[in-house]
């Protein structure tokens, strides 16, 4: 995670990406709110305008909010991507393998079965072509 936030590029492209794009929102924001009646509607469009105005002319500005932003972004990602990760075993993988057991099925053949003379099992020759090689599954 360390090392993501030392990659994290503010290159004067990345700079002005960064400033459009949260302008852009920022705008968007405010145009909502004005629309709603809401009267904190300057604000979103005064900072947005700002963010539009320095990411086209001066990017450089925004560097220490950009790395700090994109630090959040790293670490947030990390979190959420474990709880999503978590979630998804716990709801999708552990049930499916308990009604699978209940079941009694054996997906991956690891049954031991003494009677058996081998585990071996005999796959179709097929004719060795280019095609082959390329798509080996």
């Amino acid at each position: 995670m360390f090392e993501e936030i030392k990659d994290i590029k503010s290159t004067r492209k990345e700079l002005r990406e960064f400033g459009l794009t949260i302008g852009v929102i920022l705008v968007i924001l405010g145009a909502v709110t004005l629309w709603r009646g809401k009267p904190t509607y300057p604000y979103f469009l005064g900072v947005g305008a700002l963010f539009i105005t320095l990411g086209l002319m001066l990017p450089g500005v925004l560097k220490p909010l950009q790395k700090v932003w994109m630090s959040f972004a790293v670490i947030m990602g990390f979190f959420v991507s474990r709880i999503i990760l978590t979630i998804l075993f716990y709801v999708v993988v552990t049930p499916t393998g308990v009604i699978v057991r209940i079941l009694g099925k054996d997906i991956l053949d690891q049954r031991i079965d003494k009677n058996r003379k081998t585990y071996w099992q005999e796959r179709d020759a097929k004719t060795k072509d280019k095609v082959n090689y390329e798509n080996q599954y």
